[in-house]
């Protein structure tokens, strides 16, 4: 009978961290062109537009600006989630379902790499 395994291996951490460490900087960039996006102070030379387009073009600036502001607090939330997986890689403790205490698929972690919870403890949710 072969023992389950507690946790990742130091090589494992580390594979996990150069995801995390790659998704960072890729969200970071996002949130950046995110915020340029809705701080833009720029109205696109509509100065000269007549009244009845002005009116509805503001109105879809102000859509987008408020889009674009709601995904920029979801990536900042996605980045500060990657940064904490970071923490639990140096704290060792990376990898191990909060709910069950026992360690949550490599494939899942390649792909939701901040998950905090097994397949199973998310099903049970």
């Amino acid at each position: 009978m072969s023992e389950e395994k507690v946790c990742y291996s130091e090589v494992e951490l580390n594979e996990f961290k150069e995801i995390i460490e790659n998704k960072i900087k890729v969200a970071e960039e996002d949130l950046r062109l995110l915020k340029a996006a809705y701080s833009n102070a720029s109205d696109n030379g509509t100065d000269d537009t007549s009244p009845t387009f002005k009116a509805f073009e503001e109105g879809s600036s102000t859509l987008s600006k408020d889009e674009n502001m709601k995904l920029a607090l979801r990536q900042e939330k996605f980045i500060k989630n990657l940064s904490n997986a970071l923490i639990r890689i140096q704290n060792k403790t990376y990898g191990i379902c909060r709910v069950t205490n026992k360690l949550i698929s490599k494939e899942r972690l390649k792909l939701v790499p901040h998950a905090t919870l097994s397949i199973e403890a998310k099903r049970a949710q």
